[in-house]
């Protein structure tokens, strides 16, 4: 039960044009460690910015697609040939993170070539 004395809490202040290009750059960036930056960056912005939201959940449908091949690769170990799918992924995430900082910095919108589309 909430005190009646205390102020309902305000919802946070939309992002300004240069805030969101930056928040929705930096999800994407954030996937040359992993995962976990643009689901942060989403969860946090995705409804004060739409650009944010947008740039954030692509970045985040990458990166689960990246840690799903991290895992196969993983598996795959056994065999040697998981060494190479997990190699192939670290490069590949961090080449498609940079060009998706870079086009979303410029104030364009990028789309990964490939990605499990989980989140909508």
């Amino acid at each position: 039960m909430t005190d009646p004395a205390q102020p309902a809490p305000q919802p946070a202040a939309p992002l300004t044009e240069a805030e969101d290009k930056q928040w929705a750059s930096f999800a994407h960036l954030g996937g040359i460690i992993g995962f976990l930056p643009s689901l942060i960056i989403w969860l946090i912005f995705k409804d004060r910015g739409p650009k944010t939201n947008v740039e954030a959940k692509e970045a985040l449908n990458f990166q689960i697609t990246i840690t799903i091949a991290y895992v196969v690769g993983i598996i795959l170990s056994v065999i040697l040939i998981g060494g190479l799918i997990s190699l192939a992924a670290w490069v590949v995430s961090i080449i498609f993170s940079i060009i998706a900082f870079t086009k979303v910095n410029a104030g364009e919108s990028y789309r990964y070539p490939f990605a499990i589309r989980l989140i909508k």
